[in-house]
């Protein structure tokens, strides 16, 4: 394996909202087609990346047979308006070319260069484990793969539970990737009133090590009640992570928070903004991305949605923005009143 660089990531001053309590702004909203041009369903997409080089955001669905979807035009379709085009599906595949098992569950992606790292959920019941995976972007081969850490492996009354593994897969400042479990794992079933996920890094020498954890809300006792870790975002500055948290009650009580947190082993949660409030429809936000920069210096952040191949879902990209407030006026807000030591959400 080449070595792991380090990345470039936004600064707490151009990523988030200053004050914090000022929120997001509603930039772009669009709801994506339900078929590519060659007539197969588009849908899925439990993960965005964006390449900047390209102009193109990257979804990776988790179709039966797993694949990415370069979309095009993102920077633009923010400065003009004109509507983001879909590209080809690119199928994820063995080194040998035959495709990838069917239901891989990929749900976290991070680009680097010419290469696609995706954290595969697993599936619990038929033995197939959650995996770190490293794939080409020129032809969706399969470069290599690794074993998510033993404590998170499928074994009687430990690791994954089923339908709960990694959704979240980030960059961090260093090269490193993050990977977080969506739920508790089942040794970790919440005694203390909150449930908690665990953080694992993938280290610049291909090691495994465990972070501690991040708590994602009070305990959830009802089987009719869902809630869960669908993303995480690092910044530059900052060793604390953005996460989006997902509640889902049937039929059709959808929640969406981004949540700041911050600490050590456990991350604890500074401030929190309804991505509802902000504009985003009722549906299943799973993907997260750090997106082009607006002419003022502000960085974009976008969301995806997951539609589950459901009729009465929708695929949908949005692009928010932080708010910035100024004494002096319109203009941006500058170090002076953000950064890493304005936590007041006043």
């Amino acid at each position: 394996m080449g070595p792991m660089t380090a990345v470039d990531l936004p600064s707490w001053t151009d990523a988030l909202p200053c004050p914090l309590s000022a929120g997001w702004e509603l930039v772009r909203q669009q709801a994506l087609p339900r078929r590519a041009d060659d007539g197969k369903p588009l849908g899925g997409f439990s993960a965005a990346a964006y390449a900047a080089d390209e102009d193109k955001l990257w979804l990776l669905s988790d179709a039966p047979q797993g694949h990415l979807v370069p979309v095009r035009g993102l920077a633009r379709w923010i400065q003009t308006g004109r509507p983001l085009e879909m590209g080809l599906s690119l199928m994820l595949r063995r080194s040998q070319g035959k495709p990838l098992p069917v239901r891989l569950d990929g749900e976290g992606l991070v680009l680097r260069g010419d290469q696609a790292w995706i954290v595969s959920e697993g599936h619990r019941q038929h033995g197939r484990p959650a995996q770190l995976l490293r794939v080409s972007l020129r032809d969706g081969r399969l470069e290599q793969q690794w074993d998510l850490p033993r404590t998170w492996q499928f074994s009687d009354g430990f690791g994954l539970a089923t339908n709960k593994g990694p959704e979240s897969l980030t960059s961090r400042a260093d090269g490193s990737l993050l990977v977080a479990a969506e739920a508790p794992l089942l040794q970790d079933k919440s005694a203390v009133g909150f449930d908690q996920v665990r953080l694992a890094a993938f280290s610049l020498d291909g090691g495994w090590s465990e972070l501690g954890s991040l708590p994602i809300g009070p305990a959830v006792r009802s089987s009719s009640m869902v809630q869960g870790l669908t993303e995480l975002l690092a910044l530059q500055d900052h060793p604390g992570v953005l996460a989006l948290v997902r509640r889902y009650q049937p039929p059709a009580q959808w929640g969406a928070r981004l949540v700041l947190h911050s600490g050590a082993p456990v991350l604890q949660p500074l401030v929190g903004w309804d991505l509802l409030d902000a504009g985003l429809p009722a549906d299943n936000w799973e993907g997260l991305a750090w997106g082009p920069r607006l002419p003022d210096g502000r960085r974009t952040l976008v969301a995806v949605s997951d539609d589950n191949f459901n009729p009465l879902q929708r695929s949908w990209v949005t692009v928010l923005a932080p708010r910035h407030a100024s004494p002096f006026g319109a203009q941006p807000a500058r170090s002076w009143q953000c950064g890493p030591g304005a936590l007041s959400v006043d």
